[in-house]
């Protein structure tokens, strides 16, 4: 490019050198460079000190200056370049541990390297044919642009993988003639004396790498074009800009010919980091299943916490004292616990103020219970995601893991664990599982999908196919129950049969399996979705589930709401779900693997 009034002068230099006062010389450095508007970044280190930087031509030459007034850096020599725009964007001193991070104790450029070769030197060698091996130290993503024939790629993604890529080559190639190259030559500064302590016999470096090879000899015995680290991208052997880029998102090189790939979209994606929706979602659900791991590692509820819980007064309460009030509501406490509960100001206003025993309420009215250094009982939070996209999840629940806030459970929740894997989104089952049941949950990502998927819930248009384990051997192989189910929770919020006011239900059944011990699989279908309608339906007809704290054999009642993580498990399981997907507008199907105790 022909330097003009408004042209800028790049230039790149490295200098492997004993370096001493670095904060200081930091200081100054920004200083100087930012009053000359240079642009850039240089970084300065004991071992040495390398750099990028941009600017007038005059005030380049005064940074040259100053720098080779260091001491170890009298012979810096500079790549020129002339850009008409200003290629960065601030200035940049920054103090490194190394110049060129490698991480290995006892490689020192400054006191040592290994023999160089000049490039016409190296072209002589490769027109001549000789016997030697060309090894590529720079990562992977440069070498897609271009690399010398026949040369042996190092496969690295940092030049800190290279002691371990050095370990994995043929030992043979240890009596063989090698010459390093990258592309200015920096990196082999390191590489070629660690190969040498590494028992490589005969090691040389390419003097000033890839970008000198062009210079002094053009592109002989060359492929391609050599990545550079500025605006250019890349580089042909005429050391002219070339029309390759950079991905926006996984910063690989690339080609003309790659970016006329379908898989090139600017700033979204290219030939190297496209993802099909499904890998995309495969390793977004890998990131979710191990943030979960983190969240739940302790459980949140385990951890004592103070928890406010809501008291909304009765119509029989209106104008009651808040101490009678709760005297009702609460019939469990004895008088004198819940008058120690004023005293130690766990009753609340909705302001969180405390409250007087004596004051006068009204229905409607909402106060608050503290509960102090509260903590939850373990649950079982292993939720496996099947299914990730815009609109929903689709997810398997563990059990005992209730679906929302109640009763013990506030943190130990899925709704509270999807809120904090999720947010700020939060996430809303589109249905409900017992607590103590396992399988498919759909749980929308918007309240607007949440709509869309609770409609067909509630018009019947999900199928729904639960597998179940029961007590006995039920005589015919398929059959149903229409009993209708309670609308008010009894105790332990359980349902009941109500034949004169409950609500229509109705659940077909198929035997699978009649087993030996007693028991029969079951293929449950509930038509209609009422609480608790499977295991009810199956308790009424006599054929309790395996497991079922509530609905015991011989139409016994048990005293227990929410399972122990030590307890056998409910044998109840959601297999599969059918419905209309909100993106798509298609019938999706989700099914799971069969638990355990489903197996033959």
């Amino acid at each position: 490019m022909p330097e003009t009034a408004t042209a800028i002068t790049n230039i790149a230099a490295y200098q492997f050198a004993t370096l001493t006062d670095l904060k200081a010389r930091r200081e100054h450095l920004i200083s100087l460079c930012k009053g000359w508007g240079l642009k850039g970044t240089i970084l300065l280190s004991p071992e040495g000190i390398n750099l990028f930087v941009a600017g007038p031509e005059a005030q380049i030459e005064k940074l040259l200056t100053e720098l080779r007034s260091i001491p170890g850096l009298e012979s810096l020599t500079p790549k020129i370049s002339i850009s008409q725009e200003q290629p960065f964007r601030r200035m940049l001193v920054r103090l490194k541990k190394e110049i060129i991070a490698f991480g290995v104790e006892g490689i020192e450029p400054a006191r040592y390297t290994s023999p160089r070769l000049e490039a016409r030197t190296l072209k002589q060698w490769l027109d001549e044919g000789r016997p030697i091996t060309l090894l590529d130290t720079r990562n992977d993503y440069e070498v897609k642009l271009g690399t010398f024939k026949g040369a042996h790629i190092i496969g690295v993604d940092h030049f800190r993988d290279f002691p371990e890529a050095v370990s994995k080559l043929p030992p043979e190639l240890k009596k063989q003639p090698i010459v390093t190259f990258c592309t200015g030559g920096i990196r082999c500064e390191k590489a070629a004396p660690y190969m040498e302590r590494e028992g490589f016999e005969q090691v040389w470096q390419l003097e000033g790498g890839i970008l000198k090879y062009f210079e002094e000899v053009g592109g002989d015995h060359y492929e391609g074009e050599c990545f550079v680290f500025d605006q250019r991208v890349g580089v042909d052997p005429a050391l002219s800009e070339t029309e390759s880029t950079q991905c926006f998102v996984c910063q690989s090189p690339l080609t003309e010919e790659d970016q006329k790939d379908p898989r090139f979209t600017e700033h979204v994606s290219c030939p190297y980091c496209f993802k099909t929706s499904e890998e995309q979602m495969r390793e977004n659900i890998a990131q979710r299943h191990a943030a979960l791991q983190q969240l739940t590692t302790p459980l949140p509820g385990s951890v004592p916490y103070d928890h406010l819980r809501p008291l909304n007064v009765p119509e029989s309460c209106d104008g009651l004292t808040l101490l009678d009030t709760l005297i009702s509501i609460l019939p469990h406490v004895p008088r004198e616990e819940l008058l120690q509960r004023f005293e130690q100001q766990r009753i609340l206003d909705q302001k969180e103020q405390p409250v007087s025993p004596q004051q006068i309420v009204r229905a409607g009215e909402r106060y608050l219970r503290l509960m102090p250094a509260n903590v939850e009982p373990d649950v079982n939070a292993d939720i496996r995601l099947l299914h990730e996209d815009e609109a929903l999840l689709v997810l398997v629940k563990p059990a005992p893991l209730p679906m929302h806030s109640g009763g013990r459970y506030h943190r130990n929740t899925l709704q509270h664990l999807l809120h904090s894997l999720y947010h700020p989104q939060k996430p809303r089952p589109c249905h409900r599982l017992d607590a103590n049941t396992t399988g498919l949950v759909i749980v929308a990502r918007t309240r607007h999908f949440a709509g869309q998927i609770q409609t067909q819930f509630s018009r019947g248009e999900v199928e729904k196919v639960y597998l179940t384990r029961v007590q006995g051997h039920p005589a015919q192989d398929s059959f149903h129950s229409t009993a209708p189910i309670s609308a008010e929770a009894g105790s332990l919020g359980s349902r009941d049969i109500d034949e004169e006011n409950g609500q229509t239900a109705r659940t077909d059944f198929r035997v699978l399996r009649r087993d030996a011990d007693g028991t029969s699989l079951l293929e449950a279908r509930p038509i209609t979705g009422r609480t608790n309608q499977i295991r009810i339906h199956l308790w009424q007809l006599g054929h309790p589930i395996v497991g079922d704290p509530v609905y015991l054999p011989d139409q016994q009642r048990g005293d227990t709401q929410t399972l122990d993580t030590e307890s056998a498990p409910l044998q109840l399981h959601a297999w599969s779900l059918t419905f209309t997907h909100p993106l798509t507008q298609q019938r999706t199907r989700f099914e799971t693997e069969r638990p355990d105790w489903a197996e033959g």
